[in-house]
């Protein structure tokens, strides 16, 4: 059943409706009857499953990809790469056949985010910022009509400017980026850094997307590993210990 059977096994909730339904349609319908040989029916799961976040993850990707007016190897192959490693070359390769159907489309990305917004818990929306980031930089640079419609899709998403600011300092190094990433300022005191790392700390931390199952749980701990090296270059710059 490959990365469909697994996502189906961990539930698909309200992707099945609105316009990501819409998107997916045909396509998400056949693959449902093809894996459980049964008649499509939309159910609503409680929470963000796996399913929802990875099938928010394709529609999301897509949308960032056609800002630019273009799609790139680099881009495919990275998020080609990202499913090899979560899920596997067979699973990737029907992902990325999903992927280029969805590119085809026009993707209405308020409509899309707001469904995202209203549906999935903050953590595994930051998640999903964190991917489209690095999807954007797979071919090197992150182009500004990308970067603005990932900030566009924050906005929809809920997601607060602070941690859209912490985020976006982890691939776009700003003045002073270690302090905005801790979302702190650099006149903070030394217990507020300490206080701040652990905020972020807990807010970052892999286990709070242990819902979404180990393979999505994998992709977490970038982020967390760039919390802490921000905190580590604080520390340095201060002779902090």
């Amino acid at each position: 059943m490959g990365i469909f059977g697994k996502w189906l096994g961990g539930g698909l909730g309200f992707v099945m409706g609105g316009p990501i339904g819409g998107l997916l349609g045909f396509l998400v319908g056949s693959m449902v009857d093809s894996a459980t040989g049964q008649t499509t029916t939309t159910t609503r799961s409680i929470g963000t499953t796996q399913g929802d976040f990875g099938m928010s993850l394709l529609v999301l990707v897509a949308a960032v990809m056609k800002a630019d007016g273009k799609v790139v190897k680099s881009e495919l192959d990275y998020v080609k790469q990202f499913f090899v490693s979560q899920f596997g070359k067979e699973s990737a390769k029907q992902a990325l056949l999903m992927l280029k159907d969805i590119l085809k489309q026009e993707i209405p990305v308020r409509d899309v985010s707001l469904q995202i917004g209203r549906n999935m818990d903050y953590s595994s929306r930051l998640q999903l910022l964190h991917l489209l980031f690095n999807v954007s930089l797979a071919d090197g640079r992150i182009d500004t009509s990308e970067l603005n419609i990932i900030e566009k899709i924050s906005g929809y998403l809920g997601v607060a400017s602070a941690d859209f600011l912490s985020i976006k300092n982890m691939f776009i190094p700003e003045t002073d980026s270690s302090y905005k990433i801790l979302e702190i300022e650099p006149s903070s005191t030394n217990d507020d850094v300490k206080k701040a790392y652990r905020r972020m700390a807990m807010k970052y931390h892999p286990d709070k997307v242990n819902h979404l199952g180990d393979d999505f749980r994998k992709t977490a701990e970038e982020k967390f590993k760039k919390v802490n090296e921000a905190y580590e270059k604080i520390k340095k710059e201060r002779n902090m210990v």
